[in-house]
Formats: structure tokens, sequence, C-alpha cells
């Protein structure tokens, strides 16, 4: 009797199974796809301890850090692809086991930042663009992409290939952003201590490649970081007995330009149509498309 029970459990577990092991074979096995909100898990790293945490729930938290929740909703929607992008390209090269490290801010943080009349709104609102954008990511060529960004560039966008000295970045090429130019911010000037400064090398949109500072040579990149300076676009120039540093734009100038992708939704350019335009014959793909 035991024998007869035993076997009609184990056809019924096989015909339960049968899809699932089919599957398996012709596909492998099941990796994140993004297809359920909420539902895939990454492993995250905050003040030296890892803990789990929902893919949509780390995707606004980031989105939270990376631009002004005030902004238009397609913009907000076009860095959601970006930070969807960046967070299936690590996993695609690294495994569902690799420990995202990047910093975010917990949601206390926002309550205290955006104030608790507030914090319900603007953090619905960057739900909606990641629930809105729900498995979207950027491709060339079939294959993910890096997807750098900043707040605002000296009027144009930068070429990847030049800035990397490699040729692995055709989707990086430079853009023009008019809109940038008459931005509030575009224009800023630290004083430093006298010393002995020289640019050396500039790319083709104006930016600093390299520099001499007494006998180092350091990258444009490495010299904002050291000075807190707002772009490595920038001039020097002696002033009452210092040295006046004026940039142009705020970050590095790869990519999306966040002010201009505001600007052009506010004139009415859908989030693709934004993506489009900064990355150079990329596409928007659902990524079971390409995992």
């Amino acid at each position: 009797m035991w024998q007869k029970w035993n076997h009609i459990i184990s056809v019924l577990i096989i015909i339960v199974l049968l899809p699932y092991i089919i599957t398996v074979f012709f596909q492998g096995p099941a990796v994140l796809t993004g297809a359920e909100p909420g539902k895939d898990y990454l492993i995250v790293e905050k003040d030296g301890k890892t803990r789990q945490m929902s893919m949509e729930d780390y995707g606004i938290l980031l989105l939270a850090k990376e631009i002004p929740v005030e902004y238009e909703p397609e913009a907000l929607k076009a860095q959601a692809v970006l930070v969807r992008t960046r967070i299936y390209k690590q996993l695609t090269e690294q495994g569902k086991e690799s420990v995202f490290k990047e910093d975010f801010p917990e949601r206390e943080t926002l309550r205290r930042q955006w104030g608790q009349a507030h914090y319900q709104i603007y953090y619905e609102t960057l739900k909606k663009a990641w629930q809105q954008t729900e498995g979207q990511v950027l491709t060339y060529e079939n294959q993910l992409i890096q997807t750098p960004f900043h707040q605002l560039s000296n009027g144009s966008t930068r070429s990847g290939n030049e800035v990397f000295g490699s040729e692995g970045y055709p989707y990086l090429m430079p853009k023009e952003c008019p809109a940038d130019v008459a931005a509030k911010n575009e224009l800023q000037n630290v004083m430093l201590e006298q010393a002995d400064y020289e640019i050396l090398k500039t790319d083709s949109a104006g930016y600093v490649l390299q520099l001499r500072e007494g006998d180092v040579t350091l990258t444009g990149e490495e010299f904002r970081e050291e000075k807190g300076l707002a772009s490595a676009c920038f001039t020097l120039q002696e002033f009452e007995g210092k040295i006046r540093v004026t940039t142009r734009g705020q970050g590095h100038g790869l990519g999306l330009s966040q002010y201009t992708a505001n600007v052009m939704a506010e004139e009415g350019s859908s989030h693709e149509d934004i993506l489009l335009y900064f990355y150079t014959n990329v596409e928007v793909k659902e990524v079971a498309e390409i995992l």
C-alpha cells in the first residue's frame, strides 16, 4: 500500500516539476530578471555590514542620492534605467552573489532630508519612476553598457574613447547641451593658495586631462577631487596673490547631463528619447531579452 502511495506521490512531483526541468535544460538556471517589482534581492554593504535588499528598494534609494526628486518624471525615469543597467551589469559580470558597495541613503536619512511632510510623496515619485521602467536597461550591440552621468556639462558632453584612451566606448560621444550653459551653477570660482600649477593637456570638450602641480603630474579628475572643484573643466589665473580656479559645469562631463535631460523632459521628450540622445547607437531593452 505504501509503495503504491509513494509511486503516486513521485508521479505528481514529476508532473509539477517537469516544466521547470525542461526550462532549465534548454535555457539554464533562472537569473534575476526584474520581471516582478521588489521580488529580486541583492547583497548590499552599508557601513561595513552586509544585508539583503530588494532590487527595487536599492534602486529607489540610489535614485534619491543621484538626481533631484523635483525633476520631471521622464528625467527621473531615464535615471532609473541608468541605475538598473548598472546593477545588472555588475550581476552579469560578478554573479548573483556579488556585493553592492555603492553608498546609498537610508530611509530615515531621507525623512530628515526631505521632511516628514514630503517624504511619502517624494519616495512614491521615485518608486513610480522605477516601476514604470521596470526591466528596462541600455545595451550596445546586445551588451549592457557603462552608464556615466553628471549634473551639468560645460555645454557639451565628452568622448568616452578620448577620456579613457580606449576605443571601447563608442556609445559615449560628445553631445551638445546648450541649456547647460545658462544654468545657475554653470560657472564657479575657487581661490587656492599660490602654487606652481600648469595645465598640460585638455580634451576636445575643454576638460583638463593632465595637470602639473610642482613636480607631480595629476589627471584633471584627481586635481578636481583634491581641491574639491565642481568640475575638471577649469582654468587657472593668478589673482591678488592667489590662484583663481574657474570651473564650468558640475561632474565629470561623461554620458547623460541631468540638467539637459530635465530640460528635454520639460519640452516633451520621453525617457527613451533622452537616453537615445546621450548614448549613441544604443537600445533600450527588457533585461530578460539579454540574460
